[in-house]
């Protein structure tokens, strides 16, 4: 059976079935725009749309899976920054479920992302310790061991240099001071040595939009580690998200990540 994944951002709601046994989209996604005022109940309401216009390959009452741009604790929201503010300290997977009458399993937006690699894409494979990281307005991260995701890292935010990391490697500061490649490449040596130095990983996998060209700056980096540009692309929240809600079927106890 298939199942739906949406991925809630910024500025799109994304979704699609999945089917899991090829880790790829059912159907062609659906993206609606997401609402300006961007609260939990508005949100709810463009999700419930695109599980409308799935009706006839979703059954009725089936678990869908959902990813928020925040951490996720046991179904609760701590904080948000890309969302409306109504969502810090909102108890979402209860709402959720509550508004669209179905189980929901909520998952953070990059721990997604590193499910989908770590199943079908660039780590596919790999046993061991897998570190993503996401390089867009900040630095998303996800950390799977074994196959098994250690929910809700936020390794954008170590302090390095007496900064945020973030604020100073990710892509949207590459942009923000015209940095070049290598320039660039300069800051992103800093912080992956760092997290390196602290996790010792076997792997990074490198998403976000400039992953696109990863052959102008990975190359340039030098690490113990492997460092690999993402796969999965924007295929990844949602095909991530099904992944999770696929896992809380199989583990019920355990529906809500974090």
């Amino acid at each position: 059976m298939n199942i739906l994944g949406i991925d809630v951002g910024g500025s799109g709601i994304k979704g699609a079935p999945v089917d899991l046994t090829l880790g790829d989209f059912a159907e062609a996604r659906v993206r609606i725009p997401t609402p300006a005022k961007s609260s939990p109940k508005n949100v709810a309401a463009v999700v419930a749309e695109i599980i409308e216009n799935f009706k006839e390959q979703i059954p009725a009452g089936s678990r869908i899976g959902l990813t928020v741009p925040a951490p996720v604790v046991h179904g609760r929201v701590p904080f948000m920054a890309n969302l409306h503010k109504s969502w810090a300290g909102f108890e979402a997977a209860t709402f959720f479920e509550d508004r669209l009458g179905r189980p929901v399993t909520l998952v953070n937006d990059a721990d997604a992302a590193g499910l989908a690699e770590v199943h079908y894409g660039a780590a596919k494979g790999n046993d061991g310790l897998v570190i993503m990281t996401t390089l867009g307005t900040g630095i998303g991260s996800a950390i799977i061991h074994r196959g098994v995701l250690v929910p809700n890292a936020e390794l954008g935010h170590v302090e390095l240099d007496g900064f945020d990391a973030e604020t100073r490697a990710a892509s949207s500061i590459k942009e923000k001071e015209k940095l070049s490649y290598k320039e660039w490449a300069v800051r992103l040596q800093r912080y992956y040595s760092h997290i390196e130095m602290l996790f010792s990983p076997d792997l990074f996998v490198v998403g976000g939009g400039v992953s696109k060209d990863s052959e102008k700056f990975l190359p340039l980096l030098q690490l113990r580690t492997p460092i690999v540009p993402a796969k999965m692309r924007n295929r990844a929240g949602i095909i991530g998200a099904a992944l999770a809600a696929q896992d809380a079927n199989l583990h019920p106890d355990s529906s809500q990540a974090g």
